[in-house]
Order: structure tokens, then C-alpha cells, then sequence
């Protein structure tokens, strides 16, 4: 027998009206029909391409174009220092170890950070004349110094991209130098980005220096959001002739963080304009919502022929909706699961799960576990118990 429960202890949060509209007890099968998902707004902008996107939960905020390819042009470079971060990561590299600059990482045009020819010079240093000047020659030292080459280091980067699941994207230079074959899509860059900002948290806030000194010349980041913009804290922006002005762009603002990427805009003034009010538009239309912590005691379920009569459902991670702020007061939460749970039942045993919706929000699932071990009856408890179901039509 399938039961879909009203969750009081969310109540707590956004008040009893906001959880209990629609709310309702019924007895059928197991199944929550999950809605359509909501298509992401439609904003007027001049970018030729763009996703905004909540960098928790990867719901898509807003799009434009964001699977069409596109030169990413230096925005590229956060594969590269992806792949960078992973090796330090896993201890096969350290920011003191050094790679000898080439001839080829001289020579390269573009932005740079005025390496000399044969000097060795640390990861560190290397970094952050990615990171903050986009240096086009400390990217193609990077590449050779942990592939060999730079067209084996490509490699790399799509092995990378096809484990991250980043299907339109294909890479030949670690720089994003113009090349017919060298394209991604905003949706894949908008999901590596929020790989480097989970995966490398330690590594993360070099993104949001605004100025590095290397070799007496001092370069400022060209992000323009991280002078301007409350919460901004990343990535990188990227131009050539055939891209137009783009930027990957992240900001934080309370527990919110979302991700932006643009691309195909006329002019770095157009550009930061628009990349302003993008975020500002994300920020003021949606709110992250946390319902339930890791842990925590959702509800508590009915035990069948158990010592305890009652059995607590928890959430193994955080409950995290992200949604239009208007749409909060229609939100319904619901535990759903076939009922009662026969003992014994053992900690952590996925028992039901947890259902929220929300008017325009696509249905998400939670699973719920037990929150304790229920160990059954002994004989006669369970003749007591069976008698008590037969008389009284309890336990089922």
C-alpha cells in the first residue's frame, strides 16, 4: 500500500500555508507523476550564445543558443587548468615544480605572460599567468610539460571532456587559437565550470585575483564582473575575430552561486554590461531554497512486526530546490513509499523518498533511509501483533 505523506518538519522554514497548499493524504500506488521540465526563460540579450545556470543543482536558469557551437576561444583554458588542478590534485604534480619554457611557448602570439625562451619557471607562477593574464605561452608550457606536446595534451582535454559528458566539445590547442575544429557549446562550459568550482574549492580562488606581477610586468584580470559586480569570484573570459567577446563567469552570493557563460558579443564594454545584468536578473528571479540538511529526520514511517513501532526517514544529502521566487507559496513536499516497512530493517536501507514540486519547477526525487536499525518482534510479539492486525486492522 503506497502512501504519499504532507512533511511537517519543513514547515519550520517556510511556513505552514507556503508547504501545506495542495498537500494530501491518499492511498494508491507508489508513483508521483513528475511534470514537464520548465523551459529556461527567455531573456533578451546580445550575446550570440548563453546559459545561466545554478551552479548547485545545474538547473538552467536562462539560454540562448546554448547547444549551438561555438569558438570558445580562451575560455578554453579552463580545461587546461582543469586538467592542471586534477594532477595536483592527485600529487602527481606540486605548484614548486617547474617546466622549461620552448621556443613554440616564446614565439606564441596573443595574450601572454612574457616568458623567456629556456628559462624553467614554477606551476605556480605558470597558473596564475593562466588564470589572471591568460597567458597563451604559460598554457602551451603546461602542455608540453605534462604531455610531451601540445596536440597530446589535446588529447587530454577531450578524454576529460568525454568523461565529463561534454559531448559538443572538441579541442586541438590549450590556448584556444583559432582553429575551424577547436568548438564547444555554452552548456558544456557552463557544466565544466561548475566541475572546477566542486571539485577544486582549494584551487578555486585563484580565479578571483584581480592582478599578477610576473617578470616586472604587472597584468590585470580581465574579468570585468570581479570589478563591478558583488559575488564575483571567477572564471575567464575569451576573445578572438571569429568568437566575438565571451566570458565564463561565476558569483556567489549567499548560499547561491550561479554560473554564466556568454559568448559572440560586439565589444568588452557591450560584454560586461551584459554579463552584469545577466547575473542580476538570476539573483533577483530565483532563490536556492535548502529544505533538509544531510541527516536530517524527514518524517517517521509505520513499522510492521518491528521492536519499534516507528522508524525515522533521513536524507543522505542536502535537499536543494532552486526555483523562481514566485513560485515558492504553490511548492509541495511529500514522502511517498510502499507502507508500512517490515522489520527487520536495517540503518541507511533506502525505505522511501522524498517529492517536491513546485508550479513551473520540474518534480525532483529525493531518496529517504532509515535513520535507525528496527529489529523484529519475537515470536509472541509477532502473534501479539498479527492478532492486533486481525481484530483491529492495525499494521497494514
Amino acid at each position: 500500500m503506497a502512501h504519499r505523506r504532507a512533511v511537517p518538519p519543513a514547515s519550520r522554514r517556510f511556513g505552514l500555508a507556503a508547504l501545506y497548499c495542495a498537500l494530501c493524504l491518499c492511498i494508491g500506488t507508489a508513483f508521483v507523476a513528475a511534470s514537464q521540465p520548465r523551459p529556461a526563460a527567455a531573456v533578451d540579450t546580445e550575446a550570440q550564445q548563453f546559459i545561466l545556470m545554478d551552479a548547485g543543482t545545474g538547473m538552467v536558469l536562462a539560454e540562448k543558443n546554448a547547444d549551438e557551437l561555438m569558438y570558445p576561444a580562451s575560455m578554453s583554458k579552463i580545461m587546461t587548468l582543469y586538467i592542471v588542478f586534477e594532477h595536483l590534485a592527485d600529487g602527481q604534480l606540486t605548484m614548486e615544480d617547474t617546466f622549461t619554457v620552448s621556443k613554440k611557448a616564446w614565439r606564441m602570439k596573443g595574450s601572454r605572460m612574457f616568458l623567456e625562451v629556456n628559462t624553467k619557471v614554477t606551476v605556480g607562477e605558470l597558473v596564475r599567468g593562466i588564470v589572471v593574464q591568460s597567458g597563451n605561452d604559460a598554457s602551451i608550457v603546461i602542455a608540453e610539460g605534462l604531455a610531451g606536446s601540445e596536440a597530446a595534451f589535446a588529447d587530454l582535454m577531450n578524454e576529460k571532456a568525454a568523461e565529463m559528458g561534454l559531448d559538443d566539445s572538441y579541442f586541438t590547442n590549450s590556448t584556444g587559437w583559432p582553429d575551424p575544429e577547436h568548438l564547444t557549446t555554452a552548456r558544456d562550459l557552463a557544466e565544466l565550470c561548475r566541475r572546477i568550482i566542486r571539485d577544486f574549492p582549494e584551487y578555486y580562488p585563484l580565479f578571483a585575483e584581480k592582478s599578477y606581477t610576473y617578470n616586472g610586468i604587472k597584468q590585470g584580470n580581465r574579468n570585468p564582473l570581479l570589478y563591478r559586480f558583488d559575488g564575483a569570484d571567477g572564471l575567464k573570459t575569451g576573445y578572438t575575430q571569429a568568437s566575438g567577446h565571451g566570458l565564463a563567469a561565476s558569483a556567489k552570493r549567499g548560499e547561491q552561486r550561479l554560473v554564466l557563460v556568454v559568448n559572440g558579443i560586439n565589444g568588452v564594454d557591450v560584454r560586461a554590461r551584459e554579463t552584469e545584468r545577466l547575473l542580476a536578473y538570476g539573483f533577483r528571479a530565483f532563490k536556492s531554497y535548502v529544505l533538509f540538511r544531510a541527516g536530517e529526520v524527514v518524517d517517521e514511517f509505520e513499522v510492521w512486526l518491528g521492536e519499534a513501532d516507528a522508524l525515522p526517514l533521513v536524507v543522505e544529502s542536502d535537499v536543494v530546490l532552486m526555483m523562481p521566487r514566485k513560485s515558492r507559496k504553490g511548492m509541495v513536499v511529500k514522502v511517498v513509499a510502499d507502507g508500512p516497512v517490515a522489520a527487520p530493517v536495517e540503518r541507511g536501507t533506502r525505505v522511501a523518498k522524498l517529492v517536491v514540486s513546485a508550479p513551473n519547477v520540474e518534480t525532483r526525487e529525493w531518496p529517504l533511509v532509515a535513520g535507525a536499525t528496527v529489529d523484529s518482534l519475537s515470536g509472541f510479539g509477532r502473534i501479539g501483533a498479527a492478532i492486533d492486525a486481525l481484530i483491529w486492522g492495525r499494521g497494514g
